[in-house]
């Protein structure tokens, strides 16, 4: 490539000098302007693919919603383009030929492929095929983070936590963790809940109580078919005697694109309401202070 830039400058350079000063510095315009339409053209040529990348990408993404996969390959495909208009032409072909030239370069090139940069780019490469979890999933990984998924580079992914802050991971640690997936599939979540009531209320008033108020409930999946000679078709149980209450036990199943968090306000919030309004007792500590 050098020698043929050097033969291309030797042969213009007998060119302008076998001209006319005048006609040289004509010719020299015509060839600087040829120059900067050439260069217009490639960074078009540049802009053109990146929009028509970015184009490609948002039709796949209204048509089959965000995904980590999609967010990878468009990183990728990213990075392909940039290699090949900037990298390249500066270079990039004698700096390859030099590198695979030289033995020692490689096992540098072999020892480095084991670094995190690239086992977070494999391992992202993973998440995007094989799916643990995808954009919008509300996970929970083995060491405690606990959020939902908001995006995927080649070197993290990026968590929403509860409090609305963000936890960057990167892949090959989210990849070799232990996952728990709340939103896997369409398969309904449960959440089991436990109510005190007082020694002296109505068990079996408490119980249908609760059960109403849960299988009434918008945001819960439990269906109001209970009979009294189908035990199963139970929703809530009497579980335990303390010494100052009674627990009543209920599980309450409910979509998985529905926070746990807003499940149990609404729950706990309208049990508690309807114990109230039906005079059973939401039994609580009591203490006694004697003056003496």
């Amino acid at each position: 490539m050098n020698d043929k830039m050097e033969l291309f400058s030797k042969e213009v350079t007998e060119i302008l000098s076998s001209l006319s000063s005048g006609d040289a510095i004509k010719v020299l315009l015509v060839g600087i302007v040829f120059l900067l339409i050439l260069l217009g053209l490639y960074v078009c040529a540049f802009m053109l693919l990146m929009k028509l990348k970015s184009k490609i990408i948002s039709y796949f993404e209204k048509k089959r919603g965000k995904s980590l996969t999609l967010q990878f390959i468009e990183r990728a495909i990213t990075v392909a383009i940039i290699v090949y208009f900037v990298v390249l032409p500066l270079g990039g072909e004698q700096i390859a030929r030099s590198l695979l030239g030289s033995t020692a370069v490689v096992a540098a090139i072999v020892g480095f492929a084991a670094q995190d940069t690239i086992k977070d780019m494999f391992a992202g490469l993973q998440i995007s095929i094989y799916k643990p979890f995808d954009v919008g999933s509300r996970i929970e990984f083995e060491d405690g983070t606990t959020g939902v998924v908001e995006s995927m580079t080649l070197r993290h992914v990026v968590i929403v936590l509860l409090d609305t802050t963000r936890a960057i991971i990167p892949n090959s640690k989210a990849n070799s963790m232990k996952v728990i997936n709340y939103s896997f599939g369409e398969v309904p979540r449960s959440v089991v809940f436990k109510f005190r009531i007082s020694l002296e209320s109505d068990v079996e008033k408490a119980k249908e109580v609760i059960r109403k108020t849960i299988c009434d409930n918008p945001l819960t999946l439990n269906s109001d078919e209970y009979d009294k000679n189908i035990p199963n078709s139970r929703t809530v149980y009497f579980l335990e005697m303390l010494d100052s209450s009674l627990v009543m036990g209920a599980t309450v199943r409910f979509p998985s694109n529905i926070k746990s968090e807003v499940l149990k306000d609404e729950i706990n919030t309208s049990v508690f309401r309807a114990l109230k309004e039906n005079g059973i007792e939401v039994p609580y500590n009591h203490v006694d202070v004697k003056m003496r």
